[in-house]
């Protein structure tokens, strides 16, 4: 199955008294490149989440973000220090007397000194942690690399569409091609003609013009290579799994042949094609950007 590097999926489940939510996104990118927003006493969790995800995609920048939050009556002690309490009572009651204050203390008064109080959770199993992290992201990411899937789909066959189109032209360059050298003896004839009249030319000569023009912007050689490269082109695409950097590779070297056909060929007609012929490899090549 083709895929594209673009996909979203989130999944939100309560597991084990916890609401866990697990978010993934991911654009195009040359390699796996991964980043994730974790809580932080759960870090350990990122390079879990990581390998995870290698196992399932081969190229894209990942981005996730995981959220787990503890519901009501969630394991946690609330310790007082009992010391720096009194610590503040005594200082507290000092300064009424110096200063003449109401003594007014209070336990609300008191509790606004926040470091007397430590919020203790418990040990946590990690690997309890894991396994509901990891069944909340086997439902988000079906539903990303369903969507990875759905578009990459939709690339693969508008770079069929266009393929159909680049062999309908290489077909176009090699009925037009041996036009040309005839077209080119033809001038050259009438060419002599005009110029000596009556007089008798050589016409072996303009054969052999015609023989070194025809070497020179001969294609066959291109266009051979050229339905290679297509049918290489729909092979992979048939394949499916990570094709891109394959087609990166491929869509260089069709290039690479169209130009040394607009090089090689004296003919506006032939030209005119290899500029529709770009056109459509510069859209291809758009394509497998996105393609993983």
């Amino acid at each position: 199955m083709i895929r594209s590097m673009t996909g979203y999926g989130r999944s939100e489940q309560i597991i084990d008294g916890r609401d866990i939510l697990f978010e993934i996104k991911s654009v195009n990118h040359r390699f796996f490149e991964f980043s994730a927003r974790v809580p932080r006493v759960y870090g350990y969790l990122e390079e879990k989440i990581k390998s995870y995800l290698q196992q399932r995609v081969s190229r894209g920048k990942i981005d996730v973000g995981v959220t787990i939050l503890t519901l009501e009556g969630a394991s946690a002690e609330v310790e007082i220090n009992h010391d720096l309490t009194r610590s503040y009572v005594k200082a507290l009651r000092e300064l009424s007397e110096k200063f003449d204050l109401t003594d007014d203390l209070s336990l609300s008064s008191i509790s606004r000194f926040s470091d007397i109080f430590t919020v203790r959770k418990n040990v946590e199993d990690e690997s309890v942690i894991w396994d509901g992290v990891r069944q909340v992201a086997d439902e988000a990411v079906a539903a990303f690399l369903s969507m990875r899937e759905t578009e990459g789909g939709r690339l693969a066959e508008d770079i069929r569409s266009r393929l159909d189109f680049i062999e309908e032209q290489v077909a176009r360059v090699e009925e037009r091609s041996p036009a040309t050298v005839k077209e080119y003896y033809d001038r050259l004839y009438q060419k002599m003609t005009e110029v000596l009249g009556d007089n008798r030319f050589d016409e072996q000569r303009i054969i052999t013009e015609a023989a070194i023009f025809a070497d020179k912007v001969a294609v066959n050689e291109e266009t051979v290579r050229l339905h290679s490269h297509l049918g290489q082109f729909r092979e992979i695409l048939s394949a499916g799994g990570p094709v891109g950097r394959k087609l990166d590779f491929l869509v260089q070297e069709v290039n690479r042949e169209v130009n040394t056909i607009g090089s090689k060929a004296q003919d506006s007609e032939i030209a005119r094609i290899v500029v529709d012929v770009k056109s459509e490899i510069e859209k291809i090549r758009e394509q497998i950007q996105n393609l993983e």
